[in-house]
C-alpha cells in the first residue's frame, strides 16, 4: 500500500476552458518572454489554440497603434 494519498479522478470531465482575462494574461506575459513554468502547464490545458491565436494578433494590433501613437506625439510640432 502507498504511503501517499491519490485524489480520485473523474473520468471523461473535460478540463474547464480559460476565459478571456486569461488568455488575455497568457499572451501579455508571452510577449514579454516571462512566464512561470506551472502556469505554462496550466495554460496548456485549459487554452484552446484559436483563443491564443486570436489574441496575439489583437495583441500585435494593439502594441503596434501603440508604438504608432507614440511616434506621431513625439515628431509632433
Amino acid at each position: 500500500m502507498s504511503a501517499t494519498k491519490e485524489q480520485p479522478t473523474e473520468a471523461g470531465k473535460q478540463p474547464r476552458q480559460a476565459g478571456f482575462f486569461a488568455v488575455t494574461r497568457a499572451v501579455f506575459w508571452s510577449f514579454l518572454g516571462v512566464r512561470k513554468k506551472s502556469h505554462y502547464h496550466e495554460d496548456a490545458v485549459t487554452i484552446k489554440p484559436y483563443q491564443v491565436i486570436i489574441a496575439g494578433i489583437i495583441g500585435a494590433i494593439l502594441f503596434i497603434l501603440t508604438l504608432v501613437m507614440v511616434v506621431r506625439f513625439v515628431t509632433a510640432q
